[in-house]
């Protein structure tokens, strides 16, 4: 089996890959709603190769704790609603790592729309906080295809990886028309729209590979995910679970899915699955306890939540609300001894 059939089935389960410059503009204050809201852009044009294709906007009070969580697209908008006076932090994740982060204040003596628009640029270079582990595709995954469609669907793989989609997908195409089991064709040429911004067709591509292969982990998970992007959260989940059950050692899938029960507000089912995220890679998925905590704090268990926060901060001692987090830690200890 050569290297681009063990590995190359892994593509979107390992988007981290770049930094993002931020570039905010200022708020600027409109009649209507108490509403915070913005343009959210990301200039691709100085990247070669894949890009993320969501992100997660977060809204923390000034005290760390979640209001609100959003996925959004390049050139989308994100929107928050019913925000009293205060200030804010809105957050940037793309997949479950924080890579940008504005303080905005928001206060009106009436009810007001405040705007921030947020313009980042993604630029290629490794973030240095550790990335997910490395999954393979079983070798129940393993497609023996020959002759020439071998050669165009090595020959696609190395037009994705140089952001060559277009080309890509054409290849893609004439692999499926002339072999339509093809499953691992289906799952790229899914990515190569999402790589084009065609979410339809990506959605498309991706249930015909699963439609081939249902225990295919990849092709569900890449429709999670982009069910996910449509904020399509009850679609999704299935997909989700899925992958979950079918790479049980696949911390993105259990990740997504416990992130996405959240959003459905199923506390009782998103726990067991960031927990189980946590324990296949206790690093690089550091960020379900912050979803765990938020969690706790909003059902009333600050010792719970005080709890994840201090495990977090053990594996990011860096993290720039460090000193906001421990302020609630040791508030929170003050209850419970008392």
């Amino acid at each position: 089996m050569s290297r681009v059939q063990n590995c190359r089935g892994i593509r979107l389960a390992l988007l981290a890959c770049g930094f993002l410059i931020i570039n905010t503009f200022p708020a600027l204050g409109q009649a209507g709603g108490h509403t915070l809201f913005g343009d959210f852009k990301v200039d691709e044009t100085k990247v070669e190769g894949v890009v993320p294709l969501s992100f997660d906007v977060v809204l923390y009070t000034e005290g760390g704790v979640l209001l609100g969580r959003q996925t959004v697209t390049n050139n989308s908008r994100y929107r928050f609603l019913n925000l009293a006076n205060g200030r804010y932090d809105v957050v940037v994740e793309v997949e479950a790592m924080e890579v940008a982060r504005i303080r905005v204040f928001v206060q009106s003596a009436f009810k007001t729309d405040f705007r921030q628009d947020i313009h980042l640029e993604w630029r290629s270079a490794e973030l240095n906080r550790q990335r997910a582990k490395p999954q393979t595709v079983s070798a129940t995954d393993f497609y023996d295809r020959a002759g020439a469609n071998k050669s165009r669907f090595e020959r696609a793989q190395r037009l994705l990886d140089n952001g060559r989609d277009r080309d890509a997908a054409a290849l893609l195409k004439q692999i499926v028309d002339t072999d339509p089991a093809d499953f691992q064709a289906w799952t790229e040429l899914g990515t190569a729209y999402l790589m084009g911004g065609d979410m339809a067709e990506a959605e498309k591509a991706y249930r015909r590979a699963i439609q081939e292969r249902p225990s295919f982990a990849l092709a569900l998970l890449n429709l999670g995910r982009v069910l996910r992007t449509q904020k399509r959260y009850a679609e999704s989940v299935d997909p989700l679970l899925g992958a979950a059950q079918a790479r049980v050692d696949s911390a993105d899938a259990h990740f997504l899915l416990g992130d996405t029960y959240l959003k459905l507000r199923q506390g009782s089912k998103a726990v067991p699955e960031l927990n189980e995220a946590l324990r296949l890679d206790p690093n690089g998925k550091a960020e379900a306890h912050l979803l765990l905590a938020a969690l706790y704090d909003a059902v009333g268990l600050k010792d719970r939540a005080a709890g994840e926060y201090e495990q977090f901060l053990t594996k990011r001692p860096d993290y720039r609300d460090r000193k906001k987090l421990q302020r609630y830690i040791l508030e929170n200890r003050k209850r419970k001894e008392d």
